[in-house]
């Protein structure tokens, strides 16, 4: 448990270093360069991720039941998923109106996707990974709504809707593979088996 406590600790840390520590990455671009920055930051990221999944699946096979969530729980995570997807997808794209109405569609997916397998894990360790992601989630929101109203970032403007198209077609298409086999396959967990 320990490993994943750790493990979370870094990876939400690094990701919110412009939140809570903007000198501290302005001084390391001054000095790295803004092509160092992100070499040192997409090399943190990966590290710390890689302790995050490890962190996880040690602590998946140590830690109990925090609570026992109703069975048909499993039907609202799978659906809340499927609008985590289309969002997901959504931020990649060039900017439809899915884009333009949640203004920050990833993190939006982000919160989603932690607060949907709240409602279906209560494993502890499971509980600790996607409450830590949820509250990463708000807090970041938060961030970018203050940081929009200081005029230090600016939404992206809408370019078709065509691209709400995609995301949707694109994120039905990736959720009926999770649930088909791709998150047995990656977290050792049928969906449709909760």
């Amino acid at each position: 448990m320990t490993l994943l406590i750790v493990g979370i600790i870094l990876f939400l840390g690094v990701h919110l270093v412009r939140v809570v520590a903007p000198g501290f990455r302005r001084s390391m671009i001054a000095s790295l360069g803004e092509t160092g920055w992100r070499a040192g930051y997409s090399i943190a990221s990966i590290l710390t991720l890689i302790l995050l999944i490890y962190g996880f699946g040690q602590a998946r096979q140590v830690t109990g039941m925090l609570y026992n969530p109703p069975v048909w729980m499993a039907h609202i995570t799978i659906t809340l998923m499927l609008i985590a997807l289309i969002c997901l997808v959504a931020s990649l794209l060039p900017a439809g109106h899915i884009a333009t109405k949640t203004k920050h569609p990833m993190v939006l997916s982000v919160k989603i996707w932690a607060l949907a397998h709240l409602l279906a894990n209560g494993e502890t360790s499971s509980v600790l990974l996607f409450a830590a992601f949820l509250a990463w989630g708000v807090i970041l929101r938060i961030s970018l709504k203050r940081r929009q109203r200081a005029g230090e970032i600016t939404l992206r403007p809408f370019v078709s809707a065509k691209y709400d198209f995609y995301a949707v077609v694109i994120g039905i298409v990736v959720w009926a593979l999770i649930i088909w086999k791709l998150h047995e396959w990656l977290i050792g967990v049928s969906p449709l088996a909760m």
